[in-house]
């Protein structure tokens, strides 16, 4: 299995087998690939917002090649209608933001909040650490295992976000990322690779 949920209830939907996943996983990456491709023209780069803290956390290549889209609402994989049911809640979150490769959205009534961008900088660097289809696999896995907050790949961005929040030094995001992931690859602590042993 992909996981293995402790409070699993048998009166639950079953957790996501690694046969399902790949199952899905061309349909979703499908998703993102046109997803990405109708919103090109609307992307800026991040580093054209002006900002004036994130270029002390982030390098300036990283945030000329990160991209930025501003929608009304963000968009997420129809993941029920790809038969995972288990991720209904997540589909319907009125999320502030969500990231996908190196593009990501923000509603556009959270455009300012330069605190939210960094935390969807983080994703960027994590979908580039880990590769799409390791990003995804562990995503799922975090949502089913711990919900949204508790996720391993949210609570290192939520925590990143906590320290830009709090006026910290500036740090090198992309270290520190790297850092906590490995910190949480501890068996129990994290999904197993879905390519690995």
């Amino acid at each position: 299995m992909l996981n293995h949920r402790p409070d699993y209830d048998k009166r639950t939907l079953a957790p996501m087998t690694v046969e399902e996943f790949r199952r899905v996983y061309p349909l979703i990456a499908g998703w993102i690939k046109k997803t990405l491709a109708e919103h090109a023209s609307a992307a800026r780069p991040v580093a054209s917002l002006g900002f004036s803290r994130l270029p002390h956390y982030y390098d300036a290549p990283f945030l000329v090649s990160s991209m930025v889209v501003f929608v009304p609402r963000v968009p997420v994989p129809p993941l029920s209608a790809m038969g995972l049911d288990q991720f209904r809640d997540f589909e319907q979150m009125d999320a502030r933001g969500t990231t996908y490769l190196n593009t990501y959205f923000v509603r556009a009534d959270q455009s300012h909040s330069e605190s939210l961008h960094f935390h969807e900088l983080v994703h960027v660097i994590q979908w580039r650490l880990l590769g799409p289809e390791e990003f995804l696999a562990l995503y799922a896995d975090g949502l089913e295992r711990f919900g949204y907050r508790k996720s391993p790949l949210e609570r290192i961005a939520f925590r990143l976000q906590r320290r830009f929040e709090r006026g910290a030094q500036p740090f090198s995001v992309e270290a520190a990322c790297q850092s906590l992931m490995r910190e949480t690859a501890h068996p129990g602590d994290s999904p197993a690779p879905v390519n690995g042993p």
